[in-house]
């Protein structure tokens, strides 16, 4: 009788580069980019190697995002500064997932610029 190992980690690079594409789900559907990564990183952080690393990456720099989002909103009516932040979260949310499932599919650690690290 052979036993199996249940915890054995796997290296899947392309799961890792998916779960980071996922948060461009908002820009297509409007909803979704940081609950589809949150349900994979959450059902494989134990099974695929380095999954806990680039998940935490990715809920952290959504939930910056939302936050600076939202603290643009209000500074609209200061001298439009707001509108810039809007754009600027805009931009850093569609560059960044794509440049780090790159970085993920070459094996590399995350990287996401102006992250508030809430999940450590």
């Amino acid at each position: 009788m052979e036993v199996i190992n249940q915890k054995a980690v796997r290296t899947d690079n392309t799961l890792l580069a998916i779960t980071h594409l996922t948060q461009l789900l908002g820009y297509v559907i409007g909803f979704g980019s940081l609950i589809v990564p949150l349900i994979i990183w959450l059902s494989s952080k134990d099974k695929v190697e380095g999954m806990d690393e680039h998940g935490k990456a990715i809920i952290n720099f959504q939930i910056s995002l939302i936050l600076y989002i939202i603290i643009s909103i209000p500074a609209i009516l200061l001298l439009g500064l707001g509108i810039l932040g809007l754009i600027g979260a805009g931009i850093l949310g569609f560059i960044m997932p794509i440049v780090n499932a790159v970085k993920a599919s070459n094996g590399e650690s995350p990287s996401y610029f102006m992250t508030i690290r809430f999940i450590s």
